[in-house]
């Protein structure tokens, strides 16, 4: 099976995570991808193939002969996709020579070069594009594609000499819960690379640091007839929270390094109201000043409508993981030389986000992230050039012979 045939294939599988789920994985449809990967890895001639209680699928390239002490690296993909659109029914459509136009999705979707500029980089290039009603599972079906293909050339080829490659399927990563049960001594990798970025040449090793952020807002319901001096609006107080946050630091106002305040939910009644946000920052001193300034925004309103009105809760989520991984440069520069031999212009660039990688590398695996080629992950304007996914594939069999001299 081809690398297009195998991407296609992946996309079929509805794995959409659930972050209102409390079991592990959220949603019982990912196994039914996880268990058909466990049989491919081992039709394919893997080792050490097996799925875990939690889903967790690994297996093992072996090495070629002679080079068994050779560092042991590793490979690793999530098969969940986006909880914010449907991944049910994906009805991709491959562009082959794309002409660097506008790109008619169906009748009433059209992915414009006027909304994603981007775009006319890919003139020439084959294109896998959805129908405009789901995602496409480019994140991370793309990256599982090009760890199944590598994995498959390398067994095929025993001439292409390397040290022990392990290999890694996850769950629920875009729920943050990736890891939660990862576990990396099993694993026994001395780095690893996760497959999930983006544009072609994407090495990134920085992430932000991430927390996030629940008040629960306790007002107090009397008739607005009377309400002078009784009343405490619970959505009211959610608004002012919100307007104390300073709106030059939301995500659609920055880019790079910069940091924000996310807000990602508001609900409730007069009666009682919760809001939720995310906060970011690659900076960890800026991310715990970010953290700070919301408490005092809570204990200053508490003080203003009484004490206890506001409840904040506050929980770190992940760190920034280039404190973990420049202490190895050399996970760094073998995938620059990897991309190089490959054809690739390496891009190091933050990610503004998270992978699982950044957890793993605070687990003690060093673990940063590579490009697969897919753009616009999570709507209907996902899509992936199955030029540049051939150009991950040979990047990851590139280091796999760099590791193994």
């Amino acid at each position: 099976m081809g690398l297009k045939e195998r991407f296609l294939n992946y996309v079929s599988f509805d794995t959409r995570s659930d972050e209102s789920s409390e079991t592990f994985p959220s949603t019982a449809k990912q196994l039914v991808l996880l268990r058909h990967l466990a049989e491919e890895m081992s039709v394919l001639g893997m080792t050490e193939v097996e799925m875990d209680a939690h889903g967790y699928v690994m297996g093992t390239i072996p090495a070629t002969p002679g080079h068994e002490n050779r560092p042991v690296i590793g490979f690793i993909a999530h098969v969940d996709t986006s909880p914010d659109m449907s991944g049910e029914n994906v009805n991709p459509r491959v562009i082959e020579n794309y002409d660097g136009n506008d790109i008619r999705l169906n009748e009433d979707v059209v992915m414009k070069i006027a909304d994603f500029p981007e775009l006319v980089r890919f003139k020439g290039h084959s294109l896998v594009v959805t129908d405009g009603t789901t995602l496409l599972g480019a994140d991370d079906k793309a990256g599982i594609a090009e760890i199944m293909t590598m994995a498959e050339f390398l067994l095929q080829h025993p001439g292409e000499p390397h040290g022990k490659i392990r290999v890694a399927f996850t769950p629920d990563e875009e729920i943050g819960r990736g890891v939660d049960f990862f576990d990396v001594k099993r694993f026994g990798a001395t780095c690893a690379y996760t497959i999930d970025g983006g544009f072609e040449g994407e090495l990134e090793y920085e992430n932000f640091n991430a927390a996030g952020a629940k008040m629960v807002i306790q007002g107090r319901n009397v008739h607005p007839g009377y309400a002078k001096d009784k009343m405490i609006n619970a959505l009211q107080v959610a608004t002012e929270i919100n307007a104390l946050l300073p709106a030059w630091q939301r995500p659609e106002h920055t880019e790079g390094y910069e940091g924000f305040y996310h807000l990602i939910g508001v609900n409730g009644t007069v009666e009682r109201a919760t809001i939720d946000y995310i906060i970011r920052d690659h900076d960890r001193e800026r991310f715990e000043q970010k953290k700070e300034y919301l408490s005092r925004v809570v204990e200053w309103l508490n003080q203003r409508y009484g004490a206890g009105v506001i409840a904040l809760t506050l929980k770190d989520q992940y760190y920034n993981m280039r404190e973990q991984v420049e202490p190895y440069p050399e996970v760094i520069s073998m995938a620059f030389q990897a991309m190089i031999e490959a054809g690739v212009t390496p891009v190091v660039r933050p990610i503004r986000g998270g992978t699982d990688g950044a957890r793993l590398s605070f687990m003690g695996l060093p673990c940063p992230n590579l490009f697969t080629g897919g753009m616009n992950f999570h709507g209907k304007f996902e899509y992936c050039s199955l030029d540049t996914m051939h150009r991950a594939v040979q990047t990851m069999i590139n280091l796999a012979k760099l590791w193994g001299k």
